[in-house]
C-alpha cells in the first residue's frame, strides 16, 4: 500500500454523518451522499416511487432550472451518477478538488429544495419506463432479480426499477410525499476521498446540510421470502440459471473467510467454475458468482447462461461444484486470489470515486470504515486451514434455483413454472 490511509467522521447533531479519506497525493476529489430513502420503502401499489423520485430530484433546484442545474454540473466538470437500492438512493460526482465545494452546495440544495416541475413529470416517467423496458430485455437480470425476490423476500428483495403498471399511476403528489417522508439527515451518509481540507469541508457540509431537520424513519413491513425454485418460460434458444445459497452479512467477523470462499469459485479465468463448467466441458457461454449482502442477511448468487440443450447439465455441474466448495480449497487457489485482491485494492486505493463508494457502504454495514491496509491485511490473514474450516462449518446449502427459457428443468427441489 502506497500510504497509511487515515479515516475522519463526524456526526451532526440532526444524525448525518460526514466521513472521509484524504488523498492528498491526488488532484481529484469525490464524493457521495447516501440517503436512507431506498425502494423497501415504496408502497406496495407504487413500485418504482423511489426511482422516479430520485430522477425528478435531478431536474433543477433552488432558483436554477432542470438546463441551468446540468449546466453548473458541466462548470465544474462534475462526473455524476444517481442510483436507488434496497436501502438508499445514492448521488455521487467526481470533479478536480478545487470545485469540490461548489459542487457539494449544489447537490445539498437540490436534497434540501428541490423544483419537482410538473412540466418534466412525464418526461422522468418515460425515462423510468424505458429503464423497465430495458430490464425487459435483459434476460439475465430478470432471472436474478426474480432470485432475490424469492430469496430475500419483500420489501428486500425488490427491484428499484418498478414495473410499468406502478409507475403509470405515481403522481407528483407522491413523489413530494415521497420526499418529505424519506429524505432525512438521519442516517444520511455524505462520504468524500481524494484532496480537501478537513476542517474546511466539515464546515462547509455542516452550513450546507446542518439545519437539515431529523425525523424518524418510517416502518416497513418484512414478509417472509418463500425460497422456492422457480422457472419463468420465455421463447427463446438460451437457458438462464441463477443460483443463490446463504451467505454471512458484510458486518460478519467471518465476512473475508465467506467472501474468500468465493472469489476460489469465481475470481479470474482460473477460478473453479469458469474452469470446470465453461472450459473443461464447455456447457455455458458465461459463468460466474458473487457476493450480495444486505445489512443483516446475505446470499452468493452464482449466474450462467447456456443453450437449452445443455442447460439440464449446466445446472447439474453448477450445483455439483457448489456442493464440492464444501469440501475445502487448496493453496495454489489462496494465492491466486489473494493476489488478485491485492491488485484491485492497489487500483482502487488510486481511484477516489470508488474510496468515496466504498466508505460510505463500510459506514452504513458496520459504523465505521475498513482501510484498505486493514482489508489487506485480512485478505493476506486468511489460510488454506481457516478457509476450509469455515466451509466446514458453512458448506454451499439450501440452494434456491431461477431459471428462464423454454423448458424448466429438474433440481432437488420442484421448479414451479411461471408463464
Amino acid at each position: 500500500m502506497p500510504q497509511q490511509q487515515t479515516i475522519l467522521s463526524h456526526q451532526f447533531p440532526n444524525g448525518l454523518t460526514l466521513v472521509a479519506q484524504s488523498m492528498p497525493e491526488l488532484e481529484s476529489a469525490a464524493f457521495s451522499i447516501s440517503i436512507p430513502a431506498g425502494c423497501r420503502y415504496d408502497p406496495s401499489d407504487k413500485r418504482g416511487l423511489a426511482n422516479f423520485a430520485c430522477e425528478m430530484l435531478l431536474r433543477g433546484s433552488g432558483d436554477l432550472t432542470n438546463r441551468q442545474f446540468v449546466e453548473a454540473l458541466e462548470f465544474n466538470g462534475v462526473d455524476h451518477s444517481s442510483s436507488v437500492s434496497v436501502y438508499n438512493t445514492n448521488f455521487g460526482g467526481a470533479m478536480l478538488a478545487t470545485h469540490l465545494h461548489d459542487t457539494l452546495r449544489l447537490f445539498a440544495t437540490m436534497l434540501l429544495d428541490p423544483l419537482f416541475p410538473a412540466d418534466q413529470l412525464e418526461d422522468g416517467r418515460q425515462v423510468c419506463l424505458m429503464e423497465v423496458a430495458s430490464l425487459e430485455d435483459e434476460l439475465a437480470q430478470r432471472a436474478i432479480m426474480e432470485l432475490r425476490s424469492r430469496y430475500y423476500g419483500d420489501p428486500d428483495g425488490r427491484s428499484s426499477e418498478g414495473s410499468f403498471e406502478s409507475l403509470q399511476s405515481i403522481t407528483m403528489d407522491d413523489i413530494r410525499s415521497f420526499h418529505q417522508q424519506h429524505y432525512r439527515p438521519d442516517e444520511t451518509i455524505v462520504s468524500v476521498a481524494g484532496k480537501f481540507d478537513w476542517d474546511a469541508l466539515r464546515d462547509h457540509i455542516g452550513s450546507l446540510l446542518g439545519d437539515w431537520e431529523s425525523k424518524p424513519a418510517a416502518a416497513v413491513e418484512l414478509i417472509e421470502p418463500t425460497k422456492q425454485n422457480y422457472h419463468i418460460d420465455f421463447p427463446s434458444e438460451q437457458t438462464h440459471i441463477a443460483i443463490a445459497y446463504p451467505a454471512l452479512p458484510y458486518r460478519s467477523e467471518e465476512y473475508f473467510l465467506n467472501r474468500g470462499s468465493v472469489g476460489v469459485l469465481s475470481d479470474g479465468l482460473s477460478s473453479r467454475l469458469f474452469t470446470e463448467v465453461r472450459e473443461k466441458r464447455g456447457l455455458c457461454y458465461t459463468v460466474s458468482a458473487s457476493y450480495h449482502s444486505l445489512r443483516d442477511r446475505a446470499c452468493v448468487v452464482c449466474y450462467s447462461s447456456t443453450t437449452k440443450e445443455r442447460a439440464q447439465e449446466t445446472l447439474d455441474v453448477l450445483i455439483e461444484q457448489l456442493t464440492r466448495l464444501g469440501n475445502g480449497i487448496e493453496a495454489d487457489e489462496l494465492r491466486r486470489l489473494q493476489i488478485q485482491v491485492r491488485s484491485s485494492l492497489i487500483m482502487q486505493q488510486e481511484s477516489c470515486r470508488a474510496r468515496a463508494s466504498a466508505i460510505a457502504g463500510d459506514w452504513m454495514h458496520l459504523g465505521r470504515v475498513r482501510t484498505l491496509d486493514e482489508i489487506s491485511d485480512k485478505i493476506n490473514g486468511l489460510t488454506v486451514e481457516s478457509v476450509n474450516q469455515f466451509l466446514a462449518e458453512h458448506p454451499p446449502r439450501d440452494f434456491v434455483v431461477v431459471t428462464l427459457g423454454a423448458e424448466a428443468l429438474e433440481s432437488h427441489r420442484d421448479i414451479v413454472s411461471a408463464t
